[in-house]
């Protein structure tokens, strides 16, 4: 059974469309080229005007997220220019991808107040409730990657009931908070004293650190520092002209 998402019932009718759609692209549920149900579908699906439905579908299409075909209906786009859309990498799927396993090391998870400048990020007031979280990622029993992230409740309010043994932050947030907008920038680093003894590394091994901030919908959803030891880790990926 193919497994939907439902967005967060306070965005605007169109952008619960968008968000919809682009959690089943980013998820893999829709592959590039897999037909987007129809307008008409849609319409039903959400109890909203076809008007409302052609303004998302329009809005993805200059997104470059579905492409329309005259006479075919709306299908997923290809990956058919250099783009700067982030793809949203699951580190539990890149490990099975390779054939190795993946296991997850939780080291926190509970409530924060937000420093100044964690406020000024997720547009809140100093003070305000974060969720955090900590874990280490592990291949075959090796740790690759380690997961400082903190969560906006009014994007995910049942972050801290998740089973991280089960699941990734990364997946949870795409299923529970449908990404609308990410940026990220990766730079080389050291690590912290903490960051080195979780991933079983000297503290002047150099190690590759992404920051990475998502949005859904109307609020910023997460802020995550994920560090990889360099000597274990590569980024890679792939595009066409």
């Amino acid at each position: 059974m193919t497994k939907t998402v439902a967005p967060d019932a306070a965005l605007p009718a169109y952008e619960r469309v968008k968000a919809f759609i682009k959690a089943q692209v980013n998820l893999g549920v829709w592959r590039p080229g897999a037909p987007v149900p129809s307008e008409a579908v849609l319409q039903q699906q959400f109890g909203i005007s076809r008007m409302t439905v052609n303004r998302a579908l329009r809005e993805l299409v200059v997104e470059g997220v579905v492409t329309r075909i005259q006479g075919s209906g709306t299908v997923v786009a290809q990956l058919h220019r250099i783009s700067s859309t982030l793809a949203l990498r699951d580190i539990h799927d890149e490990v099975l991808a390779r054939g190795h396993a993946h296991s997850t090391r939780l080291q926190h998870l509970g409530a924060v107040r937000a420093s100044a400048a964690l406020a000024e990020v997720f547009r809140l007031r100093r003070g305000a409730r974060l969720f955090h979280s900590v874990l280490v990622h592990c291949e075959d029993g090796v740790p690759i990657q380690y997961e400082d992230r903190h969560v906006n409740p009014a994007a995910a309010p049942d972050y801290l009931t998740a089973d991280f043994a089960a699941t990734t932050p990364t997946r949870y947030l795409l299923e529970h908070a449908p990404l609308t907008e990410a940026s990220y920038t990766i730079e080389a680093g050291l690590p912290s004293p903490q960051e080195a003894e979780c991933l079983a590394i000297a503290l002047g091994a150099p190690c590759l650190v992404m920051t990475r901030c998502t949005v859904s919908g109307p609020h910023v959803a997460s802020l995550a520092r994920l560090v990889y030891p360099g000597l274990r880790y590569s980024f890679n990926g792939k595009f066409q002209l």
